[in-house]
């Protein structure tokens, strides 16, 4: 796949190479463009990076990608997709699928799936995963279809420039309307799974949550979740840290068998599009499964 963007400088002075970085294409993808014949022009006219650039000239990036299909079994699949244009794709996961190939999951991923999809419509697209969701974990999923747009947003993701809000199921009468958990994580122990809170040695971690409702048949708060830092099962660990942990967990929560799977899904993605500038503001209503236990 071919990716072409067009800048009209209206600041002069400034490198390529600089313009490029200010504009989150990274040093990688920037080698990249050297090698290629026409991977950078001004003026319709090859340039080095270093070459500085003037008012009103025109910069062109043009980036060859291969894809990787020979790589990954194309499955064929009821995909769900919330958003797509020509730089990503967000896709609502159901809590029966991984996002990626593995070995226990060879064939039964998004990726697998996403696979078969552009094949079919022939359309030649190298996949770059930007946000993931454990396998239990339903909701959106957002991938880059090109390099460029995966710099940008892999940047994004790294300035805390793209919000996911999450629904999560939690066990017990959460009493607080909105509350902050600022509590660091770290892994139990070296090669284990496991999350917990620690204050010695975790990483930051901050949790917004928000009350939505209670239902007492079940004994279940819905909470909104948004993330403000983005560790490895943060939701999961903060609410099995109030005491409150997600319902059917089964890693933070197995005394509760409420559901097949754990009660999280990723509700809503919202940025700015790196390639468009356009704001885009997608949500993945809460699925049935996890309904049917909110009564």
């Amino acid at each position: 796949m071919k990716k072409n963007m067009t800048y009209r400088i209206e600041e002069g002075n400034i490198t390529i190479k600089d313009f490029l970085l200010s504009n989150n294409i990274s040093s990688k993808a920037i080698s990249t463009l050297k090698k290629q014949v026409d991977g950078i022009l001004v003026n319709g006219k090859v340039q080095f990076t270093n070459y500085k650039l003037q008012p009103n000239d025109i910069l062109s990036i043009n980036l060859d990608e291969n894809n990787d299909y020979e790589n990954i079994i194309a499955t064929k699949m009821d995909l769900n997709i919330l958003y797509e244009d020509d730089d990503i794709v967000i896709v609502n996961k159901s809590a029966d699928i991984t996002v990626h190939p593995s070995k226990k999951y060879f064939t039964n991923s998004l990726v697998n799936g996403l696979t078969y999809y552009y094949q079919n419509k022939n359309m030649d697209v190298k996949l770059h995963c930007i946000t993931r969701l454990d396998k239990e974990t339903s909701g959106c999923v957002l991938f880059a279809k090109n390099r460029i747009a995966a710099n940008c947003l892999s940047n994004m993701v790294k300035q805390k420039e793209i919000s996911k809000t999450y629904l999560s199921l939690a066990s017990g009468k959460v009493s607080k309307q909105h509350f902050l958990i600022s509590a660091p994580i770290s892994r139990i122990s070296k090669g284990n799974i496991l999350r917990c809170v620690d204050f010695q040695t975790g990483k930051e971690a901050l949790t917004e949550c928000f009350l939505l409702g209670y239902y007492p048949s079940n004994d279940i708060s819905l909470l909104k979740c948004l993330l403000h830092t983005g560790r490895t099962h943060q939701i999961r660990v903060h609410l099995q840290y109030i005491n409150h942990p997600i319902v059917s967990d089964s890693l933070y929560n197995k005394s509760c068998n409420l559901l097949l799977r754990q009660g999280l899904h990723c509700y809503n993605i919202r940025f700015i599009h790196p390639i468009s500038h356009q704001l885009i503001d997608v949500t993945s209503q809460l699925p049935a499964d996890l309904k049917q236990v909110l009564i």
